[in-house]
């Protein structure tokens, strides 16, 4: 049935970073190499934050973690791949996917070509691309004019940035880019909306990508509150965050959870909101994966 309900999809492309991407990867992995998750690559938390530290790489974590959602369970890969070393020595707490991952990056000429070699190893059709080649930061601008750096930092702001950015100002890497301007359906979300949805955003070649795409571009929003400053933004707020980043008006359609009460207004009278059952049985701050899946299907056709 999904399969029919995207059939005239021919790319989708999905934005983000974390288990939000992550989820949303799984939903359509059925889609196989007509599906690409474009990941924000500005951790610096856990493993990751410790290798960009020592190692001056990429933010591994959250490509990580989209390849993970993605390979096949149970398996012997998937359980290497989500290792966690333990002890009390430099190996503890750090992920060996993250490692893997690394070290096939000083192997090769780009880190894309690191995470097509472990999505080839783990059987991973869709395409998963990091935002950017090269190391950087979210920044933060504060009402007062200070710089808050670093993802760590900005979700444990006590009040909303004024403007987010990168530094240093990076290029988008020109996969993610043409990927985006062949798409036929972008999703954006679930996830931290200031440290894992908007960071890929603040690209320009990603913006202006968005911008001259044709792609319907839907907002998944989150089933529970943030552990960050982004819990204080209602969802027009995000969307209006969204549309000032990217530079135009893209989004045309919100999914929600059904209990959330009814979002639609005047401010965003042009946007279709739907409300799904989304919440999995296993965890209420976790979409469920087929339920998430039909329901992105469901609005395409609407």
């Amino acid at each position: 049935m999904l399969n029919q309900r995207l059939a005239s999809f021919n790319k989708v492309v999905a934005i983000g970073g974390g288990h939000g991407l992550g989820r949303v990867l799984a939903s359509l992995s059925f889609l196989g190499d007509r599906l690409t998750g474009i990941v924000a690559t500005t951790d610096n938390g856990g493993s990751t934050g410790r290798l960009r530290q020592d190692q001056h790489t990429i933010a591994w974590g959250d490509l990580r973690n989209c390849l993970s959602h993605l390979t096949p369970r149970p398996s012997l890969s998937s359980q290497l791949f989500d290792h966690r070393f333990i002890g009390n020595n430099e190996l503890s707490g750090h992920n060996l996917g993250n490692v893997i991952l690394h070290a096939l990056d000083q192997l090769c000429v780009r880190p894309l070509d690191a995470v097509k070699l472990v999505s080839s190893l783990l059987k991973i059709n869709t395409s998963i691309i990091p935002m950017s080649e090269a190391s950087t930061h979210l920044t933060a601008l504060t009402y007062c004019g200070n710089k808050i750096i670093g993802e760590l930092s900005v979700d444990e702001m006590k009040e909303a940035p004024v403007a987010l950015s990168l530094e240093p100002k990076v290029d988008a890497t020109i996969e993610a880019c043409d990927a985006i301007v062949n798409a036929d359906l972008i999703i954006l979300g679930p996830g931290s909306f200031l440290t894992s949805i908007i960071p890929p955003l603040l690209l320009p070649k990603i913006a202006k990508s968005i911008q001259n795409s044709h792609a319907k571009v839907i907002l998944i929003d989150n089933l529970t509150d943030e552990f960050s400053v982004a819990n204080q933004f209602s969802i027009c707020e995000k969307i209006n965050w969204i549309h000032q980043v990217v530079g135009s008006e893209i989004i045309s359609d919100v999914i929600q959870q059904y209990q959330l009460p009814s979002t639609q207004n005047s401010e965003h009278s042009a946007i279709k909101f739907h409300q799904f059952d989304l919440v999995s049985s296993h965890h209420k701050g976790l979409h469920d994966k087929t339920a998430l899946g039909d329901a992105i299907c469901q609005i395409t056709r609407i």
